[in-house]
């Protein structure tokens, strides 16, 4: 911090990235430093200000920043590019007092708090004397959240009933939802060495306390309260939350009708290659049923856990060299099985920036024990390789070439949700997905993110539904028709629709990024094809777009584009 003051752009965001780990912990963890492990942050209104006011003076050190000679270099002008947006953005979400009524069922501080002990190094007993410090420091992290969520209702800023409902059941289930006096702390501690037991034990007990206090007045206070509130946000809400997880100002009615024109295209691949697994199906969807029942599966949590494991390793294994280049580090991932009480969705988590934790996919069971082949492959593709991992553990492994900002905390959803649903699509165009039930999985999860953008725009902005629309037309997008479409249009349990269309509710213009973000990388892949002609390099262009760090969809093609 010493030469911030004559710092360029890169300078000033890593140094924000060091302010910001010392006031939210939970980041320090994600980016493994183990300083951190012992700490919660400040989730009360007086912290998310301290946040805000961190974002306000790095944007006036950037100002000056710009200025200096050699800040119009292409590295350094990338970085400036996105740390503005960025702050920008996460101001502008924060001014509107969002943070007072962040209630969801995948993504709020609560659900931080959780799950950042399963990436707490916890190896030795160092590591679980400071995971003993982050289970005290939880009561007084649950109290500030409830500090927010109670402004808010001061304010009138409510949250979502049906997040909230949801929320409350998962706060039981994480408390101690089969009355054996444990919850999920108590389940974790149990796992540390025994001669920190006494200590573990005692801050688990207390940790699972104020759980249950939090979900007492989430069900008593908090649900009441905000019964009859929408769980939709209306236009000026989403296009605010639409700038800040794509990263550019969007036009939604665009964006809604891009999401049609998707549905039409895979609608009409789903029936081909449905007729090939149950020819005279009425639908794609009866097809994926019959797979349900007569497909390949997965038998045991434990033995998918390994499948999946083995999945990505081939895919390191036939991808480097041939379409990627790897480096070592970014070749090792594990698979994993999500926490109980974790939503529905499968979801990675990043390497630490050493390497000592690496890259992790994650499978909600759900409590399932049987699991259809035809719906992981892809997924796979997607949280793994050449997905999520390629990508987040690619922009670790260049962060000295970058920016510490532009490798971690920096990173745009839609940019990186983009590329995963890319991968997917590549792997398609490689052939990796001949077969006909994975094809069709594929193909289901195509639909489901194009899915995402009808629903997701259309329930929030109180759409019509277009005239050649199968389903409803000429209706208005409510929550329930939305459910309704979405469960008509995938493969998936009436529990996992449930979980997602809650996720739309609680995270609104998040989901459409994936689709956003492909057709953003598809065109920066198109036009760099064009302007190389028959030297195109797609093994070149892939590791130099990996390595360019994260970008807004504003500025994602154009970057892309030069490549």
């Amino acid at each position: 911090m010493s030469d911030i003051n004559h710092a360029l752009p890169r300078q000033v965001a890593d140094a924000y990235v060091d302010d910001l780990i010392a006031l939210d912990p939970i980041t320090g963890t994600y980016l493994g430093v183990k300083e951190s492990s012992s700490r919660l942050p400040d989730t009360s209104p007086s912290g998310q200000e301290a946040l805000a006011g961190l974002q306000r003076a790095t944007l006036a050190r950037l100002d000056e920043a710009e200025r200096r000679p050699g800040a119009d270099t292409g590295i350094e002008r990338r970085c400036a590019r996105l740390l503005r947006e960025r702050l920008t953005a996460e101001l502008a979400v924060h001014e509107a007092q969002e943070g007072l009524r962040a209630v969801s069922n995948i993504h709020s501080p609560v659900h931080s708090i959780r799950e950042v002990f399963t990436v707490t190094p916890a190896e030795t007993e160092e590591d679980w004397a400071a995971i003993a410090g982050r289970l005290r420091a939880v009561p007084a992290a649950l109290a500030g959240y409830r500090e927010s969520l109670a402004l808010g209702l001061e304010r009138k800023l409510y949250g979502g009933p049906r997040p909230t409902a949801t929320f409350v059941g998962q706060l039981t289930e994480w408390a101690d939802p089969h009355g054996t006096g444990r919850g999920w702390f108590e389940d974790f501690a149990a796992d540390g060495p025994e001669k920190l037991r006494a200590e573990l034990d005692e801050a688990a007990r207390g940790a699972t306390a104020a759980l249950v206090e939090l979900r007492d007045w989430m069900r008593d206070v908090y649900a009441a309260a905000v019964a009859g509130a929408p769980d939709t946000v209306g236009r000026e809400r989403y296009a605010r939350w639409a700038r800040y997880f794509n990263g550019t100002d969007l036009d939604l009615d665009e964006a809604y009708a891009y999401g049609w024109a998707e549905y039409h295209r895979i609608l009409g691949e789903m029936r081909t290659e449905a007729e090939r697994i149950l020819p005279g199906a009425a639908t794609p969807w009866v097809a994926l049923a019959h797979l349900d029942e007569h497909g390949r599966h997965i038998e045991g949590v434990d033995e998918v856990r390994e499948w999946l494991q083995g999945l990505m390793d081939r895919a390191v294994s036939e991808l480097d060299g041939t379409h990627f280049e790897l480096a070592e580090p970014v070749k090792r991932v594990e698979s994993c099985i999500a926490p109980p009480g974790s939503a529905a969705a499968p979801y990675y988590t990043n390497p630490s920036e050493d390497f000592s934790r690496p890259g992790r996919t994650w499978l909600p069971t759900m409590g399932l024990t049987r699991f259809p082949v035809y719906d992981l492959v892809s997924t796979w593709y997607h949280e793994g390789v050449p997905g999520h991992h390629l990508q987040l553990a690619q922009w670790t492994y260049v962060a000295k070439d970058l920016s510490r900002y532009q490798a971690t905390v920096g990173g745009v959803s839609a940019n990186m949700e983009g590329w995963a649903l890319y991968a997917e699509r590549l792997m398609d165009e490689l052939g990796f997905l001949t077969d006909p039930e994975e094809r069709l999985g594929y193909l289901d999860a195509q639909m489901m993110r194009a899915a995402r953008v009808i629903v997701d725009i259309g329930m929030h902005l109180g759409l019509e539904i277009p005239a050649d629309s199968p389903f409803r037309p000429g209706e208005r997008w409510t929550p329930d028709l939305a459910q309704e479409f979405f469960g008509a249009h995938s493969s998936r349990p009436a529990d996992f629709v449930e979980s997602e269309l809650t996720r739309y509710l609680s995270m609104p213009a998040q989901a459409i990024g994936y689709k956003l973000g492909e057709r953003a990388w598809l065109l920066g892949r198109e036009k760099a094809r064009e302007r190389h002609g028959e030297a195109f390099d797609a093994k070149a262009w892939h590791m130099a777009a990996l390595s360019q760090g994260s970008l807004g969809l504003d500025d994602l093609v154009d970057e892309l584009s030069q490549l």
